[in-house]
């Protein structure tokens, strides 16, 4: 199943709306095929590795990392099929699929076959790895992950507003590779602005060479921008692939014949709102790139699923210099926003700390 697991992370940012999936076909103590969910309407992860194994899936032992679909509604045919057909004797997986049409029922149907059925290894780590797949299926809302790189006195820029660089090479990669994953960047006007900034995941050896593993994409940028502020040359705007505007106004000519598009509302913006349309296009993951002020109010919205905080061996100090979380803040200790699950990492000469809101 750790096998299964490291494959699913193959497909990394190019599955959406679909999970993350590996299998692994065993026989005699023998991995004999092996296969992963490489991009949405391709192949999924199980009938990748029977379709490789042919007539050696007979017997075998199926280790998949959720549970084989069954319903029709998607462009490839159900899994539980080519399962019952390949004649494999059990089929152990780390979770069931949440979404409503599978939910058991896959399971119940590999049963009914006269096949062995165990759920439920590794299933923690399965979970953590489809955390976007789960919400998105689930509520119909994307997973929000905020990003944010900071001295070690929580500071994002000097009081100049010069960021660049704060953290180091290894980190900037790390964020990239992120990106990659994500579905949408969401940002703000001020930080167009300031930084004018592509958003873009630029790996070395990624998403423009031809190859046969999996190419890194890069997201759909969207820019919160009430009043249409940000300059018309922006790179966010002339960088492909494609930059949604969150704003109240009418999206000019300039920008419309570069193939920006518009999400208009009237009155205070909400950005449980915005998750709610970006949903709706089928984004499962949104990652927030934003300064002091945009963090503030995601954190105040309650948007926010898990935060990645970034933390470079400097200081800047300065009563006038950027904080990470900008806003009012709370007046309360018992008020703070709280995390778990934590996690620290190196990432060369800075270390990051994940944790997720509770």
């Amino acid at each position: 199943m750790a096998m299964a697991l490291r494959l699913a992370v193959k497909g990394m940012g190019m599955t959406s709306p679909n999970p993350m999936v590996g299998a692994v076909l065993v026989k005699g103590g023998k991995v004999i095929a092996q296969g992963f969910h490489e991009r949405a309407g391709s192949p999924h992860a199980e009938a990748l590795a029977l379709e490789r194994a042919g007539k050696k899936a007979e017997g075998a032992s199926l280790f998949v990392s959720l549970e084989p679909c069954c319903h029709l509604n998607k462009r490839t045919p159900p899994c539980t099929g080519a399962v019952i057909r390949s004649g494999v004797k059990e089929v152990i997986t780390a979770m069931l699929d949440p979404n409503p049409a599978v939910c058991g029922k896959g399971i119940e149907q590999i049963k009914k076959a006269g096949i062995d059925v165990r759920t439920g290894v590794l299933e923690d780590k399965a979970r953590r790895l489809n955390e976007a797949y789960v919400k998105y299926i689930t509520t119909g809302m994307p997973f929000v992950t905020l990003k944010a790189a900071m001295t070690l006195d929580g500071k994002i820029a000097t009081s100049s507003g010069e960021s660049k660089w704060i953290t180091g090479p290894e980190a900037r990669k790390l964020v990239h590779r992120m990106r990659s994953g994500a579905d949408a960047i969401l940002t703000a006007v001020g930080t167009v602005m300031a930084d004018d900034p592509e958003l873009t995941a630029r790996i070395e050896g990624g998403k423009n060479k031809k190859s046969k593993e999996n190419k890194n994409k890069n997201p759909v940028r969207v820019v919160i921008d009430p009043e249409l502020r940000s300059p018309f040359g922006s790179r966010i705007f002339r960088t492909p692939p494609r930059t949604i505007v969150v704003t109240r106004k009418a999206l000019p000519p300039e920008l419309a014949s570069a193939g920006v598009e518009a999400l208009n509302y009237d009155g205070r913006l909400s950005f449980k709102w915005v998750l709610k349309r970006l949903g709706a296009m089928g984004m499962t993951s949104v990652m927030i790139e934003g300064g002091a002020s945009l963090n503030a109010h995601a954190f105040e919205e309650g948007i926010i699923d898990k935060a990645v905080f970034f933390y470079a061996p400097k200081i800047i100090g300065g009563v006038k210099s950027l904080p990470a979380i900008g806003g009012h803040g709370v007046l309360k200790l018992a008020d703070a926003w709280r995390l778990g699950n934590l996690s620290i990492k190196r990432a060369g000469e800075d270390f990051f700390v994940t944790g997720y809101v509770l």
